[in-house]
């Protein structure tokens, strides 16, 4: 191999690396989007068996769920998008570039499903906290 070759192998890495660290982060969230799924389900099970059934609680949960539910698929989607892209850097440069477009679009789209993932755990976070100062309250 040329050392310009090699320099431009290296250089190309170096590029892959940013999708990287923001794949990093994605797998993160969804570290914590499973946990919080996880607590909710336990809350779930056990308003389920207690004697009074369906509740104000058990409502706000399942809106909880849902809106957790976006956010795991935003950020997996984010996850993916950013793979592409980083794939899309080394296939670009395969076929010695005309994958910039490409590029931009699919790590543009996994900026968007990224924040989108963050939007929806925020709605998460803040539908968890209501919930809690209701309780406290002595209310739902």
């Amino acid at each position: 191999m040329n050392p310009p070759v090699v320099d431009n192998a290296a250089h190309v890495v170096q590029l892959a690396l940013t999708p990287i660290f923001l794949l990093s982060g994605v797998a993160a969230l969804l570290n914590v989007f499973s946990t919080r799924l996880g607590r909710i389900s336990d809350q779930v099970d056990r308003l389920a068996d207690a004697a009074h059934g369906r509740s104000p609680r058990l409502a706000r949960l399942r809106l909880r769920s849902r809106v957790l539910d976006v956010a795991v698929l935003s950020a997996a989607l984010a996850g993916g998008l950013t793979c592409a892209a980083a794939l899309t850097l080394f296939v670009g440069e395969i076929r010695s570039g005309g994958a910039g477009r490409l590029l931009f679009v699919l790590f543009g789209g996994a900026l968007v499903c990224a924040i989108t993932a963050l939007a929806a755990f925020s709605c998460e976070l803040i539908l968890a906290g209501r919930g809690v100062r209701d309780r406290a309250d002595g209310g739902g």
